[in-house]
């Protein structure tokens, strides 16, 4: 875990400031009142990575929008660095909910007997890429070679497996097969792959983009081809259980938050760049380059939809490839209390 840090309301834009106060009356009136202060309950800790995948995240900590649908609840943030970190905060109890991947979020739900947590929203998809060398120029090319993923069993490792897998190519968990594969932090993969001792890594954004436009790289495959209209779930919101049982407004609230950060994401997004490069600076202590963020932004797609069809099938690969046991999904999605302000704003419902 990076970081830890207690927010009080704050405010973006003075135009938007406007809009963010009205669009907040009405859904609070309507869904829930005045209930979202609960007096067994004095702040909410919620997470995310310093990710461009994140961008909602970092945007609705840093400029109020949580914060001020939880009124006089207090906002703590936390920063990790993986996916399995933050599960492990979830299971002891030391986090409320997190925005994360498909597949720790899978693997937590399997570890804990489908107890531990539920999705309630979706966030991102898209962004993510199978950079390489020059030299390699389709699959057959990366018999033999070495290349890198974020972490064992985590999003793009699955997808990177199971894209092999399917052009028959084998892997293992110790780095042999066909193509090793090494799990690194994907700050170290930028360092190896410009050292060459990488052949290449299958990243999220804005990794990809700096694999591209730092270490020359060129993208074998961009993730979005693989998948129908080029949608999958690379981020969403996911709860403790017991958290979403008990405190199912506050949980509503932080929902309604994340569909107003969304919607102004789409309005502005240049602004929503910056916002999003400030907030990276703050917790990594340096800043993407302008042309870097604009061409990871370009990959992206943010969208409440957690789009569950991508999630199950990327539990399947993950089974496929001996990364996960079989597991029943049909508990992990809660999503009534997100379709709730989808109808309240005449949208259509998402499916779980």
């Amino acid at each position: 875990m990076l970081a830890s840090r207690t927010l009080g309301p704050q405010r973006g834009k003075p135009w938007r400031r406007v809009m963010v106060v009205f669009a907040a009356v009405a859904l609070v009136a309507t869904a829930c009142g005045d209930d979202v202060v609960d007096a067994e309950l004095t702040e909410v800790r919620l997470g995310f990575f310093a990710n461009v995948t994140h961008a909602p995240a970092i945007i609705g900590s840093n400029e109020g929008y949580f914060a001020e649908e939880l009124g006089d609840l207090d906002l703590r943030v936390m920063t990790f660095n993986a996916g399995n970190e933050a599960i492990t905060a979830l299971f002891s109890g030391a986090l409320d909910m997190t925005f994360i991947g498909p597949n720790p979020a899978i693997n937590g739900y399997a570890q804990s007997q489908g107890h531990a947590i539920r999705i309630v929203a979706g966030t991102t998809s898209g962004g993510a890429s199978l950079v390489v060398h020059s030299g390699i120029d389709d699959v057959e090319d990366l018999r033999g070679t070495r290349l890198a993923t974020p972490a064992l069993a985590n999003t793009q490792d699955v997808a990177l497996r199971a894209w092999l897998d399917d052009h028959g190519l084998m892997t293992d968990h110790e780095g042999g097969g066909d193509v090793s594969v090494a799990p690194q932090a994907n700050a170290q993969i930028l360092q190896t792959f410009l050292l060459g001792q990488i052949d290449g890594a299958w990243v999220p954004e804005p990794w990809a983009s700096r694999l591209v436009l730092e270490g020359g790289g060129h993208v074998l495959v961009d993730e979005r081809d693989l998948w129908p209209d080029g949608r999958f779930v690379t981020t969403h919101l996911i709860v403790r259980t017991e958290f979403l049982d008990q405190h199912p407004e506050v949980v509503a609230a932080v929902v309604r938050a994340l569909v107003r950060v969304i919607d102004d994401i789409a309005a502005d997004p240049v602004w929503a760049r910056e916002l999003v490069n400030d907030g990276i600076a703050a917790i990594t202590g340096s800043e993407l380059s302008a042309v870097t963020l604009e061409r990871a932004w370009e990959q992206l797609t943010f969208t409440v939809d957690p789009i569950a069809s991508s999630l199950r099938k990327s539990a399947d690969d993950a089974i496929r490839v001996g990364l996960l046991q079989p597991v029943n999904l049909d508990r992990i999605y809660r999503l009534e209390l997100l379709n709730t302000v989808l109808r309240q704003l005449g949208r259509e419902e998402v499916l779980g």
